[in-house]
């Protein structure tokens, strides 16, 4: 029956890596894999088993336990990205993001890129890789009129926003799964992972600096830049950003789960939303007066950045973790695990990561460019039995985060890009993805050296 298992696991693999040639949505394979692995696992009547970490060994449990455990685990990530999505929404629906139009006033290309590269960055690791490469693009697409010198531009941002995803807790889906499922603290992962991270976005940014894309001035007015929408989009920007970065804070002095402060973040924005629209303080329809919710529900910034949100991604996330999950509750990730640190050779000391290889991690990161990251990363997760904060899971966060930029589909920023700009896959391939390259290894290198640094002094 494991053997059945895992062709039904790599066949859904497969059709979520291939979506764009199936032209079906990845969270319908996910969706389809997730539940028919469970079904197989249950009718068979297999023995499911719950890691022990500090053992390092499988313990027998319950198929209803184990059921609950990984949904309640998933559900944490889902509420979490559920909670900032909604945020950044709010802050778009106040046309909050026009703000960062103002710090545009040059018309010299090679500034601009260092400019966008740096929003890339810092950006990212606030409102997640993903919505900081939608709202540059946005504003490129109003700065920059010609579409081969905004492509380049474009290839840019996606490795400088990957890049800024791996170093903070909420840049990324799988620094953000990392940090919930308690293998990185946010101090550490940011003390261990934001040099190298600085890395991976500098080398591509110096070596392309020096091509002829970005050399010389725009042209036409930089002043023309529209002005934001709401008077209250600068204050909406900062208090929604602020939100998200308190969420760390929040479960440092709490010890409660991120997206108990997440929730709380939310509902101080949300409130602000409401003041600012003259709209009622209620979130929900079932207690406002009779006969005014249709008319609440349509002016509600809060009910119309509900309304936007990507459930399909959501979605995806739901079917593709507790699919992982059902790998990892079998043993199956466990024992993988166990033989791959047996057959790969060791890169550094030996005691990093209870022999864990680099070249494992290397690959991993390399394969996020192929394969999407989320599942790898949740694969990891259940195949190393590693402490939190061992050096195993930062460079996991790294190689996982950055890796994606060396293939255009390899990352949730590469893919919107593509759609934003109608990116082509081989154009991406020639002209950027060696820069990538370039950074990933810069950065992996950098981190090596710190790490073993540190463990030998």
């Amino acid at each position: 029956m494991e053997t059945i298992i895992v062709i039904v696991f790599v066949v859904g693999y497969l059709a979520i890596t291939m979506e764009h040639n199936l032209k079906i949505d990845k969270l319908i394979p996910a969706l389809a894999m997730m539940a028919i692995l469970w079904a197989i696992i249950a009718l068979a009547h297999m023995p499911v088993f719950e890691v022990n970490a500090d053992l390092k060994e499988l313990e027998p449990s319950h198929l209803d336990e184990m059921l609950l455990h990984h949904l309640g685990k998933t559900a944490e990530i889902l509420v979490f990205l559920l909670g900032a999505m909604t945020i950044v929404e709010i802050i778009d629906y106040f046309d909050g993001f026009a703000t960062i139009k103002g710090f545009i006033r040059t018309k010299s290309k090679r500034r601009l890129l260092w400019l966008f590269s740096i929003l890339a960055f810092i950006l990212s690791a606030i409102i997640d890789n993903l919505t900081a490469t939608i709202v540059l693009i946005t504003i490129l697409q109003k700065v920059i009129n010609d579409r081969n010198t905004r492509l380049w531009f474009a290839g840019m941002i996606i490795i400088a926003a990957n890049a800024g995803g791996a170093w903070s807790p909420i840049g990324d889906v799988t620094t953000t799964m990392l940090w919930i499922g308690n293998k990185v603290s946010a101090l550490q992962l940011i003390e261990h992972v934001l040099l190298p991270s600085i890395i991976c976005m500098v080398v591509p940014v110096l070596v392309a600096s020096r091509y002829t894309a970005f050399k010389g001035e725009l042209e036409g007015d930089m002043d023309t830049l529209e002005e934001p929408k709401s008077r209250f989009g600068s204050t909406m920007l900062y208090l929604g950003l602020g939100a998200i970065v308190f969420v760390p804070i929040f479960k440092t002095i709490t010890h409660l789960p991120p997206y108990v402060g997440m929730m709380l973040s939310l509902a101080v924005v949300a409130t602000f939303a409401e003041i600012y629209s003259n709209s009622k303080f209620t979130i929900s329809d079932a207690v406002d007066i009779p006969g005014e919710s249709d008319s609440h529900g349509h002016h509600s910034p809060v009910h119309a950045s509900l309304s936007k949100i990507e459930l399909p991604s959501i979605l995806f996330f739901l079917g593709i973790l507790m699919a992982v999950a059902a790998m990892e509750s079998l043993g199956l990730l466990f024992h993988f695990a166990e033989s791959l640190d047996q057959t790969m050779p060791m890169l550094g000391t030996e005691s990093v990561g209870e022999h864990v290889s680099d070249l494992v991690v290397l690959i991993l990161g390399i394969g996020s460019a192929v394969i999407d990251n989320v599942p790898l990363v949740a694969a990891s997760m259940g195949m190393f039995s590693v402490p939190i904060d061992d050096p195993v899971w930062h460079f996991i966060a790294y190689s996982a985060g950055t890796g994606g930029s060396m293939l255009i589909i390899g990352s949730a920023a590469g893919v919107v890009a593509m759609g934003m700009e109608k990116i082509d896959f081989f154009w991406y391939l020639k002209k950027i993805a060696w820069l990538a390259f370039l950074g990933f290894i810069g950065g992996a290198v950098a981190f090596i050296l710190m790490r073993n640094l540190v463990l030998n002094a």
